[in-house]
């Protein structure tokens, strides 16, 4: 078996097309084109979203092989994102993935989005956590606590019973009338307010799941009733309520991530997902003392895929292929 297989990466599980070429576990290319034609909706249109994505996979694809130096007969295997994901957006990149694969005659490859950001940890040129550790995922989609024992043994220990966390910063931020994507505003207004002024309840649920639903309710009503008494409420308080609502949703997943730490006695943490490029976030995990924590770089927390090379990298080396009867699944689990 090849020992450093030059694998090409595609991932479009929801907005962000992506293309990255990697060598083993070293990055050549990693390349994503967003797409700004959902901001005007205030949210994802997946048929919009699948449409940009038939627009950009290709010259994403080409850009990807030409800042890697790579021609497309040096390739040794073809991966793309199986799911969980936009059904539509998932179907333009395994349908291209795999008439590439068909074309080249390479070896097809088909990966779990998830997996994937949490393996983003050990592209090569930064630390990687040991084995066992825990990796509290954080996206507008999922918000999860995985024990990791191996690149392919999950267990999902605690999750969301209602909206993610990332959703509940977009939500909330909707309602503050910022624009999308809200999470990022939120974040940056946050650090010039007082994460004290305004206190919202902690949710109260079983185990070591999460729920986000009801903060979001209560945020609502509580900015309802402000704006009642006075219009320019959240103008002027803007920064102060960024700052207490970001509080909250970290409080609230660093109280379970701690918890999960001390029932299954580790001590490497380890955050992925887009929600875990918040500032706030990394500063209250690196705070933890008693932990060795692992933080990926900005450019691997939002959907990439390098992450989804990586993953490939380690069902490559283990002869885990795939055929053309693969199909998409927006609901895929661990």
């Amino acid at each position: 078996m090849k020992t450093n297989p030059i694998i090409l990466a595609i991932e479009s599980s929801c907005d962000d097309t992506g293309a990255a070429v990697l060598c083993g576990r070293k990055v050549l290319s990693n390349v994503v084109a967003g797409q700004s034609v959902h901001e005007k909706y205030g949210g994802i249109v997946p048929e919009l979203a699948s449409r940009s994505h038939q627009q950009n996979i290709v010259p994403v694809v080409h850009q990807a092989l030409e800042k890697a130096g790579i021609k497309k007969e040096e390739i040794d295997a073809v991966a793309f994102t199986k799911g969980p994901g936009l059904l539509g957006s998932l179907l333009v990149g395994s349908s291209f993935a795999k008439a590439f694969s068909m074309a080249l005659n390479k070896p097809l490859i088909e990966i779990n989005h998830m997996e994937a950001h949490i393996l983003a940890h050990f592209i090569e040129g930064d630390a990687a956590p040991e084995f066992p550790f825990i990796c509290l995922t954080v996206s507008g989609g999922h918000t999860q606590l995985v024990k990791v024992s191996a690149p392919d043994k999950f267990e999902i220990i605690g999750e969301t019973i209602d909206d993610a966390a990332g959703e509940a910063f977009d939500k909330i931020a909707k309602i503050m009338n910022f624009p999308f994507p809200g999470g990022p505003m939120i974040d940056k207004l946050s650090k010039e307010g007082n994460p004290n002024k305004f206190a919202f309840a902690h949710p109260k649920v079983p185990g070591l799941n999460f729920s986000f639903s009801g903060l979001k309710t209560s945020v609502l009503y509580f900015l309802k009733k402000e704006v009642a008494k006075n219009p320019n409420f959240i103008e002027e308080n803007k920064v102060d309520l960024a700052a207490s609502i970001q509080k909250t949703i970290i409080d609230i997943l660093m109280k379970q991530l701690r918890i999960a730490a001390t029932q299954n006695n580790i001590s490497q943490i380890a955050i992925a997902g887009g929600v875990s490029a918040n500032s706030g976030l990394r500063a209250a995990l690196k705070a933890e003392s008693q932990w060795t924590t692992f933080i990926p770089k900005f450019e691997y927390c939002t959907d990439n895929a390098a992450m989804i090379g990586i993953a490939a990298y380690y069902k490559f080396m283990k002869g885990e292929f795939s055929d053309q009867s693969s199909k998409a699944s927006a609901r895929l689990e661990m």
